[in-house]
């Protein structure tokens, strides 16, 4: 703990290494101490979340308005959220390679994070992550998701603003999907808006957004991120949409709806920590048996097992081991 909290003192005076190794330890799942979480009413932080289904761009576009952003921020961190390795568990680092431009910059942060079988296209770590950017003066954090499909909506509980990216000729999808993020949406971005398609996909959002009500109408900005085309316009949407957000209250509730979801995250992870420790206990086995044998229903076995489970401190000793095997950095 007190190495924990060195390394935090360390972050917050700018060593990126410390920072590394702090993300790290969110990863596995340790406990930051000293991190206050509400910051509802706090204006100059901001949190982008770029989503959309896989091939749409995303990487190139996070790239691109990174460097549009920088001309009125002092500084960026971007959580790219990748695949998994099958073999590994660690991330496929794809998006680091795509936003090499970056990489020595000091006042830009980039950190891969692995799915590790979390659903939604995001990390199970990511809004930890991002607080802990932010408490350490990040003032724009910037997350990119795995491809997704229209209905995984992790990233409305993450980030303060949803920037949607869609492609040219995707009109079908657009659709046969009017729910989840094409209701969710705060800023759609027709990227490779050079492909044919355009107008016909700009109908089909049109058709979605008009919808709402006229107040809550997303824009609909068309980029060519490949060659930095519409980024000075998505990064005017972008604070238009803040100060929007700002201004009604919505800024507030939606942060503090954050703090509910990961509150509950938290604690589904540290249950679920608890759960695998307490499968290899010999009273796991046995409670396995007796279902086996009829003498137990599973309700009854669950009401006795889960007081067991929260206190389970028998394979402790296997904390270290676990931390190794997830540690993939």
């Amino acid at each position: 703990m007190d190495t924990l909290v060195s390394m935090l003192d360390l972050a917050r005076a700018g060593d990126r290494r410390a920072l590394a190794r702090l993300i790290s330890a969110v990863e596995r799942g340790e406990r930051l101490p000293g991190i206050p979480l509400g910051d509802a009413d706090d204006g100059s932080r901001l949190c982008i979340g770029i989503t959309g289904a896989p091939g749409a761009g995303k990487s190139t576009l996070v790239s691109g308005l990174t460097k549009e952003l920088l001309k009125t921020s002092p500084s960026a961190a971007v959580l790219a959220v990748d695949p998994s390795s099958p073999i590994s568990r660690g991330a496929l680092l794809g998006d680091r390679v795509r936003m090499h431009q970056h990489a020595t910059r000091p006042e830009v942060f980039i950190r891969s994070m692995a799915t590790r079988s979390h659903h939604g296209g995001l990390a199970g770590a990511t809004q930890a992550a991002r607080r802990l950017l932010q408490y350490c003066t990040w003032p724009l954090v910037l997350i990119e998701t795995v491809g997704v499909g229209q209905v995984e909506l992790d990233i409305v509980n993450t980030a303060d603003i949803a920037v949607v990216v869609l492609n040219p000729g995707w009109g079908d999808e657009i659709q046969a999907n009017k729910a989840g993020l094409m209701e969710v949406a705060d800023i759609f971005v027709i990227n490779k808006a050079d492909r044919p398609g355009l107008e016909s996909t700009r109908r089909d959002i049109d058709a979605v957004i008009m919808t709402r009500p006229e107040s809550q109408r997303p824009p609909v900005i068309e980029t060519v991120a490949t060659e930095g085309t519409g980024m000075e316009s998505l990064a005017e949407a972008i604070v238009s949409v803040h100060q929007s957000l700002r201004d009604s209250g919505e800024l507030a509730r939606r942060r503090y709806a954050q703090l509910g979801m990961e509150l509950s995250q938290q604690l589904s992870r540290r249950f679920t920590t608890h759960l695998q420790r307490y499968e290899g206990c010999p009273d796991f086995a046995a409670s396995v048996a007796e279902l086996a044998a009829g003498s137990l229903n599973i309700e009854a076995v669950i009401d006795d097992m889960l007081p067991q489970v929260l206190n389970c401190e028998s394979l402790t000793q296997n904390t270290s081991v676990t931390h190794r095997e997830s540690n993939t950095e």
